[in-house]
C-alpha cells in the first residue's frame, strides 16, 4: 500500500470545538516541523506567566535600556505540554543563528541562549515569538487527529503570528479561513 505524505510544515493548526485535550482548547498551533517521523509545532495563543524580564533575569541577561520599554511587554508563550522548560524562539529570517532551524522562506526557529540574548542587546530578528515548551506527535498521530476532526488546518500567515495580540489569534487564524467558530457544532458526523 502506497502513502501520499502531505507536510504540514508552515501551517496553522486550528482546535476545533470538540477537541478535549486541555492543553490544546481553542488553541492555535504552528507546525515547525513535519514529516513521515512525526511532527513539532508551537501553541501561538497561550501565554505563560513568565514575562520576558523574567525570562532574561533568569538567563542572567542584561536587557538593553534602549530596548526596555519596546521588551517589557514581550508575552511568552506556553508552546505546548513537550519540554515546557525548554525555549523555542519562531522568528523572521532576517536573522540566523548555529542551530537554526529553517521552516520556510520566511521563518526559522531557533532554541539557543544567543538568540535571546541578541533581542535583548537590540540585535535580534525583526520578528519573533518566544515559547517555554512545544507540541509535538508521533509518526502518523497528527494525521490520525485531523483524521478525527479535532484540528482545520491552514497555512500559516505571519500577520497573525507576529502582529495580532495573542488573545486575538484564534479569531484571526479563523478569519484565515474564513469561517466563525462559533457556527461549528462540536458534534461530529461522519456518512
Amino acid at each position: 500500500m502506497t502513502t501520499n505524505f502531505e507536510s504540514l510544515q508552515n501551517h496553522f493548526l486550528i482546535a476545533m470545538p470538540q477537541l478535549n485535550d486541555p492543553n490544546f482548547h481553542q488553541t492555535v498551533t504552528y507546525i515547525c516541523e513535519h514529516s513521515s517521523e512525526g511532527a513539532m509545532g508551537i501553541t501561538i495563543n497561550r501565554p505563560s506567566q513568565v514575562s520576558f524580564t523574567a525570562l532574561t533575569d533568569y538567563l542572567n541577561i542584561k536587557i538593553n535600556d534602549a530596548k526596555r520599554s519596546e521588551l517589557i511587554d514581550t508575552q511568552i508563550c506556553s508552546g505546548g505540554p513537550v519540554e515546557p522548560e525548554r525555549g523555542f524562539i519562531l522568528h523572521s529570517t532576517d536573522k540566523n543563528w548555529q542551530n537554526t532551524l529553517p521552516v520556510s522562506e520566511d521563518l526559522a526557529l531557533s532554541a539557543a541562549f544567543e538568540v535571546i540574548q541578541d533581542i535583548a542587546h537590540g540585535e535580534g530578528p525583526t520578528s519573533f515569538l518566544i515559547s517555554l515548551g512545544c507540541a509535538g506527535w508521533e509518526a502518523g498521530q497528527l494525521e490520525e487527529e485531523i483524521a478525527d476532526n479535532a484540528w482545520l488546518v491552514c497555512e500559516a500567515n505571519l500577520d497573525v503570528l507576529f502582529n495580532t495580540p495573542s488573545e486575538l489569534r484564534f479569531a484571526a487564524a479563523t478569519d484565515v479561513l474564513g469561517i466563525d467558530m462559533n457556527f461549528l457544532s462540536p458534534d461530529v458526523g461522519h456518512c
